[in-house]
């Protein structure tokens, strides 16, 4: 039987819906299917006809609307004949950010489309916010599931498959020889075929348990398995019976009781009811404190447990104290090659263990060399590529792309593409050239900030049908003297306005061998590098949607720097006071309108964009949220909370009567259009008909009271300060 066809569809404005669909190929085809992936551009709505398994992956750009790739597919869509669809069956993953108002309206779309034309829902669509890769990394197992049993029922008819198996029982037995063979000193079969999964449970109390279980299930990835992290809390304990590779991290509470949300799923292990877990292979991970007397006793409980219900341990139990980081990464370095050389029938393959951890650290041989520590060329097979390059003229003013097809080697720097296409092709290339981890070579390469350098073109953009396509731009938010090339000078006058001079106070210090040192707590001085380790500013400063549109704002990369001098205690008094008036002032923190997309680029730290969170919420706690802008954000805030929208006011409850603008009352949205505020800074009525069709018109304020609020900023920030992701 030939393996069920399925269509992956990517419709992508920075490159993250393409990744998930790169992501589910490879998924697909450890499943036995045969995926083909597809932008949203590279395909006729025509095409659709006679498709059978459909998965689409697709972001929202702007208010609601389509990616550009997936633009002209959506009017076809919507054009007069659009195909049947009534043999297709569909799932949609949908990226947005909930910090606009028509979240993942784009998959909205689709989903809606699709259910018109006859198709098939497979699995409810799924709408992902900014953190989008365990919600959609969970659609994609469930949906390829779906898939994979569905084409293996469309075979031979269940009662065919039993009549011939009690027929000829010494078959099977060949069957799971044969499978075993093909297994055994088979690293591609055995990481590409059959369940792959990784059951994680975790038992937490603070946190620690459930973050170390995440960190796992990505790092699964690269051992060919798929991790799925479950809450100990509402698990069904006998679905473990199924399971060949589980892993538990859980701490300990008090006096060696389990966390709250591991005590039910407990008291079900340990009853008559636990089903028993031959042919499931478990590594437990326990987190604890020396201080206290029963130490690290639930995950002793879980060990003890799983391996009286027949279940085998793979790798030792780690116990580990309060500083777990060290000791669990060590462990993890063992218990997943150990877990990922399972089979899908429960047989461990220990000869593969070597295989599998060479696999994943990338390399298929150690160190070379006389010496022991010659590292060896790590190579890749020659692929297609094609290149496409914004081009910018000074002396004409003329912009366009010029592009190139190629055939480089997958381990090929971006940077070295370039030097190529300049010597070979184009002498009149023009870009930044330098060392690898020069950050004034910086670029846009599909969507993302990168140093050309440190990017292979094999990691920067997936590869589908044998080929890698590259948009290579300049950074956005610097004026472009030619081609690629930027003028960082901007940034670097914003610096200077800065006075990012250090004015140090006095201070406690120690007599060292090398003389009289001031001294920091090591806690505090990990937090003020953090706040500025981000390799490049101008890939900082570019980051900000903000940058391009408000010449006079100081960018991320200034504010970060200026923050993390203001919480270095070696910062004069007076200092500090000037730094806090230049974060405050028209151009500081206030103007940045959004750090949802700065947080979204990989290649600025996590710290750094909490860093900008913080300095945001100083600020406006500082004023005493007094001003215009801070009075936006402060009544803004307090109706959001009260009644939990955040979308744009609305009248629609006006119609109501008396009753409606009681309710409106207490649920904040009279005092929203009294002020005239408004998530986005647009009107607070969009439309008259409220105005013309009573009893709607009762109880509205004059339209001169409805004033919008003209910066943006004064209430996207409100959501800065109620949650991070935004």
């Amino acid at each position: 039987m030939s393996a069920p066809s399925l269509l992956i569809l990517f419709g992508s404005e920075s490159g993250n819906s393409e990744d998930l669909a790169s992501i589910a190929e490879k998924q697909a085809k450890s499943l036995g299917l045969s995926p083909s992936v597809k932008g949203m551009e590279e395909i006729e709505i025509g095409d659709l006809d006679g498709a059978q398994n459909v998965l689409i992956y697709c972001s929202t750009w702007g208010e609601g609307e389509m990616p550009d790739n997936a633009v002209d597919l959506w009017e076809a869509a919507n054009g007069e004949s659009p195909p049947s669809l009534s043999a297709c069956n569909y799932a949609v993953c949908a990226l947005g950010d909930t910090s606009y108002e028509f979240f993942c309206q784009s998959g909205k779309d689709w989903d809606g489309w699709f259910e018109k034309q006859g198709a098939t829902r497979l699995l409810d669509r799924v709408d992902c916010d900014v953190e989008y890769d365990d919600p959609a990394a969970e659609f994609t197992t469930n949906a390829l599931t779906l898939i994979a049993s569905a084409g293996a029922g469309a075979g031979t008819p269940p009662e065919a498959e039993t009549s011939a198996e009690s027929d000829d029982p010494s078959e099977e037995t060949g069957s799971d020889e044969a499978q075993d063979e093909a297994v055994s000193g088979d690293l591609d079969g055995l990481i590409s075929s059959g369940d792959r999964s990784l059951v994680i449970l975790f038992g937490s109390q603070s946190g620690n348990s459930e973050d170390l279980a995440a960190k796992i299930s990505k790092d699964a990835k690269s051992y060919g398995l798929v991790g799925e992290v479950h809450d100990m809390d509402g698990f069904d304990f006998n679905s473990l019976s199924g399971m060949r590779r589980v892993m538990i991290i859980c701490s300990t509470w008090g006096e060696g009781e389990m966390p709250d949300n591991a005590e039910d799923l407990w008291q079900f292990a340990i009853s008559d009811s636990a089903s028993r877990l031959e042919g499931t292979h478990f590594a437990i991970c326990a987190l604890g404190d020396t201080s206290y007397e029963f130490f690290c006793q639930s995950g002793k409980d879980w060990d003890g447990r799983f391996e009286g219900l027949g279940a085998t341990r793979i790798v030792d139990r780690l116990d580990c104290d309060v500083d777990y980081d060290a000791p669990a990464a060590e462990w993890i370095l063992e218990a997943l090659p150990a877990l990922a050389a399972v089979d899908s029938t429960g047989k461990f393959h220990e000869e593969m263990v070597d295989s599998i951890k060479m696999y994943a650290s990338g390399s298929s041989t150690g160190a070379e060399g006389d010496d022991g520590f010659s590292l060896p060329e790590i190579t890749s097979e020659p692929v297609q590529v094609e290149v496409t390059v914004f081009r910018y003229d000074p002396e004409t003013s003329s912009t366009g792309t010029d592009t190139w097809i190629c055939s480089l080697p997958g381990h090929t720097s971006v940077l070295e593409v370039l030097r190529k296409l300049k010597s070979s092709q184009d002498g009149s290339l023009t870009f930044r050239d330098g060392s690898a981890d020069d950050s004034n070579t910086a670029i846009s390469v599909n969507g993302r900030l990168t140093l050309p350098g440190l990017s292979r073109i094999d990691s920067v953009a997936p590869m589908r049908e044998g080929a890698i396509s590259l948009r290579i731009e300049p950074l956005p938010g610097f004026e472009v003297i030619r081609d690629l090339a930027i003028d960082p000078w901007s940034l670097e006058r914003k610096r200077e306005s800065s006075d990012p001079w250090m004015v140090a106070a006095t201070r406690e210090g120690a007599h060292t061998p090398q003389g009289t040192m001031g001294t920091m707590d090591p806690s505090v001085a990990a937090r003020i590098h953090s706040m500025r380790d981000f390799g490049s500013q101008n890939i900082l400063h570019s980051s900000s949607d903000a940058v391009p549109h408000a010449n006079g704002y100081l960018g991320p990369a200034v504010i970060a720097s200026s923050w993390s001098r203001r919480n270095d205690p070696r910062t004069s008094p007076s200092k500090g006071e000037e730094i806090d008036r230049l974060l405050s002032s028209p151009n500081g923190i206030k103007a940045e309108t959004d750090l949802a997309p700065i947080k979204r680029q990989s290649s600025v730290p996590s710290a750094v964009s909490e860093a900008l969170l913080e300095a945001k919420n100083s600020v406006l706690t500082g004023d005493g949220f007094n001003g215009k802008h801070g009075k936006h954000v402060w009544w803004y805030t307090w109706t959001v909370k009260s009644s939990g929208t955040v979308n744009d006011t609305v009248i629609y409850r006006q119609a109501l009567g008396p009753f409606g603008l009681l309710g409106n009352l207490f649920s904040g949205v009279t005092a929203r259009m009294v002020l005239g505020f408004t998530r986005t800074g647009g009107n607070v009525f969009n439309g008259m008909l409220g105005m013309v069709a009573p009893p709607a018109g009762i109880g509205k304020m004059p339209k001169q009271f409805n004033s919008s609020v003209d910066n943006h900023h004064e209430v996207v920030a409100i959501f800065n300060e109620m949650d991070g992701r935004f």
